[in-house]
This record gives C-alpha cells, structure tokens and sequence, in this order.
C-alpha cells in the first residue's frame, strides 16, 4: 500500500484526497455482474413464446418472419375460403385448397376447359409453405414444437403421437400430409426436417404425393359433375355471409385470448 493510501498514525479522519484513492469495497464488482445478469435476462430473445434459445442469427430471423407470413395467410384464406369456392373456385384451387380442386372437377365435367392448368398450379399451391416448417424444424427442432404445443395437454398429446409417426415413418408421413386428414401438419414437416430428412428427397416426394392426389381431388369433382356446379351455384351468394362471420370469430378469439393473458399477468405475484 502506498504512502497515499495509509491511514493517518493520528487517528485523525482522513481527508478528502485520501478517501477518494481508498480502493472499492470488494463487492462492488459483484454488484456489477448481478445487474449485468439481470440485464441479460431480460434480453427479448429470452421470450418463452419464440422458438430459439440464443441471439437470433439471420437465418432464424428470416426462418421465423416467413413462418409468420405463413400464419398470417392461413387467417386470411380461412376467411375468404367460403366466398372463393362459390364464387372463384379455380383461384381458391390455385391456392391449394382441396375443396377448390373438388370444384375445378366439377366444372371440368359441364365443359371447363382449364383443368389442367389448375392441376399443376394447385400441385405447388399445397406444398407452397413446406419448405418453411421443414426449414424451421432444422433450425430449431423439438424446441419450435414445444412453442406450438403451448400449455395445451390436448395440443401436447397430439404433437407427440405426430412426431413419433413422423420419425418412424418418414416417407409416409410425407404422402399422407397431402390427404384430408385432420393431423399437425407443420409439425410433421418440422420433425422431418430435424430428423435429418434432405431438402432433395422432401421435395422429391412432396411433388410426386401432391401432383397424384390433387389429380385425385379432381377426378373426384368429375365424377360428382354438374350436381355440385348446380349447388354451389345457387348457395354461392351466400358463403360470402359465411366468410363475414369466420372474420368475426377470429378477432374475437383473438380479443378473448389476448384479454385472458392480461388477466393472468395481472394476477400472477
């Protein structure tokens, strides 16, 4: 210790210049790290509800802004899905929507003549976000999994029995994806794409699976024919009030949910 440093032999306080070289307390430093922690946890990353568990890199940025594309889409033709296949139903095939391609059918048996065209567009329309999930499930695996299932037993219960068939399965969990088939979708596209599933092969088998069965959607459309051209024709005018009410629903789901969680966060200790 310098001669600065020493306390006076008198037992006088010291002054001000000797006070101020006094080194820190030894905690001082601790302090210092307990807020640099408690900064670090609070880093929006963190956020149970996103799938990564570290900084986001790019990658995971643009994975996670196209996923969001994805659910945004999702809203949107649930909402329009019943005036379109009234009104337009090629353009709702287009978009890959089995119920568009059962109509576009249909038409082709009173004489329409671009059912081919919509067999190859609708082909892609159904597996335009697969790439997305599998993409997301490289990235981020059973975690993005764990972000759907939620707090739900029933969501965590189904996603289970999906990835544990997606594993054992993969080539049929890949086929069946494009049936009417009330299965995860997104999480079987995810888990293939964790597993180790190769972009060639996933794209390779997704082609081939959707180009066959919306060939199925169609013949089936033709063989119910002018039947079904004749009811939609008449009840078309009207999905539009089905659509009407499917928008309403979603906000006031969306309001109900988002209510509930302020109500339990303001409840919470």
């Amino acid at each position: 210790m310098t001669d600065a440093q020493q306390p006076p032999s008198d037992g006088s306080a010291p002054d001000a210049e000797t006070e101020w070289q006094q080194p820190p307390p030894e905690d001082s430093n601790a302090q210092s790290a307990a807020v640099d922690d408690s900064t670090a946890e609070t880093e929006w990353w963190d956020d149970p509800n996103l799938p990564w568990k570290h900084k986001p890199t790019r990658a995971d940025v643009v994975c996670f802004s196209w996923l969001s594309v994805a659910a945004i889409y999702g809203i949107v033709i649930s909402v329009l899905r019943p005036g379109l296949l009234g009104t337009a139903p090629q353009l709702l095939a287009a978009q890959g929507s089995w119920s568009g391609v059962v109509m576009t059918g249909a038409l082709a048996a009173t004489g329409d003549p671009w059912w081919p065209v919509i067999w190859v567009v609708a082909s892609l329309g159904f597996m335009k976000f697969d790439w997305i999930y599998w993409w997301a499930g490289r990235l981020w695996g059973r975690d993005l999994i764990e972000v759907w299932s939620g707090r739900s037993a029933r969501a965590r219960k189904i996603n289970a029995w999906a990835e544990k068939f997606a594993r054992k399965y993969e080539t049929l969990a890949l086929i069946v994806n494009f049936l009417p088939i009330p299965l995860p979708r997104a999480v079987i596209l995810a888990v293939l794409g964790e597993a180790g599933t190769t972009l060639k092969k996933f794209l390779t088998v997704s082609i081939i699976a959707s180009f066959v069965t919306t060939g199925g959607y169609l013949a089936i459309g033709y063989w119910i024919g002018e039947p079904a051209v004749a009811v939609m024709t008449v009840y078309g005018k009207y999905l539009w009030y089905v659509s009407i009410a499917i928008l309403i629903g979603v906000f006031a789901n969306y309001w109900w949910r988002n209510r509930n969680q302020q109500t339990s966060t303001s409840d919470s200790p």
